[in-house]
């Protein structure tokens, strides 16, 4: 709210990197077949660190849908945020999320000579 009593337009969502974890602000979930994953004891799980066991939650009104072309197709995850939400991990600052849909990304580690691997956090 303003000083004079008025709502303010809730900020447009942009790309949110935390570690390993990326959001990419998209216009829509593009396939049709769509299934929410659970939470975990009320949170939204992204990743999971291979080195620490810590994890990239989100906390709030959300949800996280898993979308496929097919059913031969790995699919990719998004994240639907409705409300107040954070992305939070031990290791880094808590990230407040704009409204919006975006998709989830892990950054991979390159290493020429053997396949990407996900990058320890």
């Amino acid at each position: 709210m303003t000083g004079r009593g008025r709502r303010t337009a809730d900020p447009a969502p942009g790309i949110v990197r935390q570690g390993d974890v990326l959001l990419v602000p998209v216009d829509g979930i593009p396939w049709s077949r769509q299934r929410d994953v659970a939470p975990r004891r009320g949170e939204l799980v992204l990743a999971e660190g291979e080195a620490t066991g810590h994890a990239h939650v989100v906390r709030g009104r959300a949800r996280l849908v898993r979308a496929t072309r097919h059913h031969q197709h790995p699919g990719e995850t998004y994240l639907v945020v409705t409300g107040r939400a954070a992305l939070v991990h031990e290791e880094h600052d808590r990230i407040e999320l704009a409204r919006g849909t975006y998709e989830v990304r892990r950054q991979r580690e390159y290493e020429p000579r053997r396949h990407a691997r996900r990058v320890a956090d």
